[in-house]
Formats: structure tokens, C-alpha cells, sequence
């Protein structure tokens, strides 16, 4: 398979920096969605690198700054919980993806963006379906939102210990729905996530 069809293809169209972008948390009941965006260097291969779902945490942590040190630019970037709630997921998701874009050191100019669909952006992009398992820049893009947003969860871990975040990183396991109804939402659930729970407990 080769890792950098989509970067190439970018290039061959006449562009210079091309950033992946990637989120994590889409799914979960807590906690902010994150985003990160990556620019490579020219054609280059970080070693182990993959959609950061068929990686071990152990792996992804140990990828996080080698990723770092080893791309061109990078940039991590979130919503909110409350704009999650005033925006809604997708538009959420859509607002980190563009802030990670934004953030970037060195300017982007193309954007391939996991998915099936576009955020708003001031530069030219396509989005890419599986685009973790097909393109270097967008799964480095996976493994820098994913650990960003697991170290996120170790701290509500601590903040919150009833809910136990640093196991399900907020994702709607049976732990944590029990928990939400032995004791109510805490200030970093998302509650229009939670009304079907909440309605039925």
C-alpha cells in the first residue's frame, strides 16, 4: 500500500503543504472532541504508524512524540463541551478540525480530512473515506488527537473518580452508564448525549 498516494496526488496538483486532519471523541458522553492536523515532510514514512485504532495505547503513546518531532508541522486543537452542546457533534467536530488546521506552524495550502465530509476551511482539501488507514498524514493526525484526548480523560479520572474516565476515556460503557445514574452528570457530560440514558434510568 503506498502511504502517501493522497499527499502525492495533492502535490502533483501543484500544492506545497499538505496537512491531514483526524478527530477522536466523536462518540463519547464526556469530554471535548478533539482534532489534530499534521503536515509531513517531504515523502516521509514515520515508522509504525497506522489508524490509530488497530494500535495498543502502549504503541500510540510511544508513537505521540516521534510523531512530533518528526513531521514538518503539527497541531492539536478542541470543542468545547458546551459547544458540542450549542453546535452539536458534527459542527463541533467540523469547528476542532479547523482550529487544528489554523493552528499549524507552517501554513497548509491542501487539507485531506478523514471522513466523508468537509469542515469550512480557507484552503483547498478533498475528504478521504478511511482516510486513517490510507494516508500518513491524516493516521499520524489519528495518534496525536486519540493520546491527546486519552491524557484528557486520565485527568477527569482524578478530578471525577466515581466515573472512572481513565477506563472508558468517556465512551458509554456499562460502568459509566451505571455511574451517570448513581450519580447524575458531572460538569464535563455531554447531557444531550445523555437522554436516553437519563430517561430510562
Amino acid at each position: 500500500m503506498d502511504w502517501l498516494l493522497y499527499e502525492r496526488e495533492a502535490q502533483n496538483k501543484g500544492f506545497n503543504y499538505v496537512c491531514g486532519v483526524d478527530e477522536a471523541g466523536r462518540g463519547p458522553l464526556a469530554g471535548p472532541v478533539c482534532a489534530a492536523a499534521v503536515i509531513l515532510k517531504d515523502d516521509h514514512i514515520i515508522k509504525g504508524v497506522n489508524d490509530s485504532k488497530k494500535l495498543s495505547e502502549k504503541k500510540r503513546e510511544a508513537l505521540f512524540d516521534v510523531i512530533k518531532k518528526e513531521v514538518l508541522a503539527y497541531s492539536i486543537a478542541f470543542a468545547t463541551v458546551e459547544e458540542i452542546e450549542e453546535l452539536n457533534i458534527l459542527n463541533a467536530t467540523m469547528l476542532a478540525m479547523n482550529r487544528a488546521v489554523e493552528g499549524l506552524q507552517t501554513k497548509a495550502d491542501y487539507a485531506l480530512i478523514d471522513g466523508n465530509r468537509m469542515p469550512p476551511l480557507d484552503i483547498h482539501g478533498e475528504y478521504v473515506v478511511k482516510g486513517d488507514a490510507k494516508s500518513m498524514s491524516i493516521a499520524a493526525a489519528s495518534i496525536l488527537a486519540k493520546v491527546s484526548r486519552d491524557r484528557l480523560c486520565y485527568e477527569y479520572a482524578e478530578n471525577y473518580p466515581e466515573y472512572g474516565f481513565d477506563k472508558h476515556k468517556g465512551y458509554g460503557t456499562k460502568a459509566h452508564t451505571e455511574a451517570i445514574l448513581k450519580y447524575g452528570p458531572c460538569e464535563i457530560h455531554r447531557l444531550s448525549f445523555l437522554k436516553k440514558i437519563l430517561n430510562n434510568g
